[in-house]
């Protein structure tokens, strides 16, 4: 080892000649200490909050306009995340294994929440040296070579049960290894033998005694769902500190799964009812209903009496109705609905997890945070303003829809065709329909509109302004009419009147 000194001396403004010291022949000055440059060690930590049905967890969280990560402002005393350990301050890494920082909302559902979260202070060095938050959060997770836990769903059969031995490890209260039958229903479910059982039917397996175990799987009817992992595996999990969980799990032969709805409107709307109603287990639950034929949502695949439980890939069950609703509205033309039978969602709920957690069908990505300006530099927004749209006809006619909420004035552009003469004069979906060839039409019914575009030939001139900017304009100089707001008291999303031009 080579250490390398400069001392100035003031005096004669010069600088000495280095010299080279050798550790081994010893350290004449004892305040001289040899240490290496390491970085500081930064420790995620897992959160496991429980909730009862009806209550929150909780705990608040902010996010900084322009600034990355999600912040817990407040914690509750004695509530789920104090005893979780969450603190106040604590920025978010994932939610159920869902790396979220880079996102712009996190939700989840259920009666568990499992958070990997960082410090403030450690989460501030991280970010000022650069590192990556993703590959800090992914280190938390066990080595390569460690198997994740499995959750699996076994069915009794007829002379054979669970075709599965449940064997105390000797000496170790409430630890159990499995030892199923060959080509029996544990084994086709996906456990193998010398599992460690760790969760059945919800319960924690560590605080059962044998015969409360026994008298448990006795007691289950035609099915039984358990998490198992691997010895190997429980002991790396354990030597990192990393709680063995449902929200870590793959999943065999579960009975239900979330499905994915992708629907675009059509001439009639969505062609559904969502309604709010009370279901036999008392959860308050937003129902499809009154699905039309031939509908979209008939189209999609949606099926009478399916429960809501996100929009857009956003959780939404614990959400106001008419919330809801309005978020159903404000994605146009499309949306994605998330959805669970009711059987589904009750057997989601015995577990006490929540359904989305091994939702894998495909959702919206969310947009990553808009990168902060720079300091002290003002940010211009260019003030809103009509545009002038010059259309000519072709074979399939302007190629846009132009739509309006039943028995309101006003019009708006609706879906736009791609490659048509609509989009190549700049038409955007929810722009405002201000004049058409020079007539101002703001207070035009649908019909009215229609036909002066229709006797209007060809090329047409629409003058249209962005929904927003043209609702804030009309508000600095007289109240918005109505029909523009798109927002109606009504629950059917299959009212305004659309048509294609």
């Amino acid at each position: 080892v080579t250490i390398c000194f400069v001392v100035l001396d003031q005096s004669a403004n010069v600088f000495h000649r280095k010299f080279t010291f050798n550790p081994k022949e010893g350290i004449d000055n004892p305040a001289l200490v040899i240490s290496d440059d390491t970085e500081p060690d930064v420790h995620p930590r897992m959160c496991v909050l429980k909730r009862e049905e009806g209550q929150g967890f909780g705990f608040y969280l902010s996010k900084d306009a322009g600034c990355r990560g999600h912040v817990v402002r407040q914690v509750e005393p004695w509530s789920s995340a104090e005893l979780g350990g969450l603190k106040k301050g604590d920025r978010i890494l994932e939610v159920n294994e869902d790396f979220v920082d880079d996102k712009e909302h996190s939700t989840a559902s259920g009666l568990k929440l499992y958070l990997l979260v960082l410090s403030a202070q450690d989460y501030e060095f991280v970010v000022s040296e650069g590192r990556d938050l993703m590959s800090l959060a992914s280190a938390y997770r066990p080595i390569e070579g460690c198997s994740r836990p499995r959750l699996c769903y076994i069915t009794k059969e007829p002379g054979s049960g669970l075709g599965l031995s449940i064997i105390p490890i000797e000496g170790e209260r409430g630890r159990y290894h499995l030892s199923p039958v060959t080509d029996g229903p544990a084994e086709r479910a996906g456990v193998q033998n010398g599992d460690r059982l760790i969760w059945i039917n919800g319960a924690m397996i560590s605080a059962l005694s044998y015969a409360a175990l026994s008298k448990m799987v006795k007691k289950c009817e035609d099915h039984v769902t358990v998490l198992v992992i691997d010895s190997r595996s429980e002991v790396c999990y354990n030597r990192m500190g990393i709680p063995i969980i449902p929200a870590f799990a793959k999943t065999h032969n579960l009975p239900y799964r979330p499905k994915t709805l992708h629907l675009t409107q059509g001439p009639q709307g969505y062609g559904f009812l969502l309604r709010q109603e009370k279901l036999r287990s008392g959860r308050i639950a937003h129902v499809l209903r009154e699905i039309d034929p031939c509908s979209p949502a008939e189209t999609a695949g949606m099926e009478d009496g399916e429960l809501v439980l996100a929009v857009n890939g956003e959780q939404v069950e614990d959400a106001e109705h008419e919330a809801v609703v309005s978020k159903i509205r404000q994605s146009g033309q499309q949306v994605t609905l998330t959805t669970i039978s009711v059987p589904g969602r009750d057997y989601y709920t015995q577990l006490g997890i929540s359904p989305l957690l091994f939702y894998e069908d495909h959702t919206p990505k969310r947009e990553q945070f808009p990168n902060p300006p720079p300091p002290h530099q003002e940010v211009h927004q260019n003030p809103p303003h009509p545009r002038l749209c010059v259309l000519h006809k072709e074979g399939a006619g302007f190629g846009f829809n132009l739509g309006c909420v039943q028995n309101k004035p006003g019009t708006y552009i609706g879906q736009v065709m791609m490659g048509s003469a609509g989009e190549r004069a700049g038409l955007c979906e929810r722009d405002v329909v201000v004049e058409v060839n020079g007539q101002n039409v703001e207070e035009e019914y649908f019909d009215e509109v229609v036909r002066l575009i229709k006797e209007g030939g060809t090329p047409l001139s629409l003058l249209v302004m962005e929904g927003l900017g043209y609702e804030k304009l009309r508000n600095a100089r007289q109240p918005v009419s109505s029909g523009l707001s798109l927002c109606s008291n009504k629950l059917r999303l299959a009212h305004t009147h659309t048509c294609i031009l």
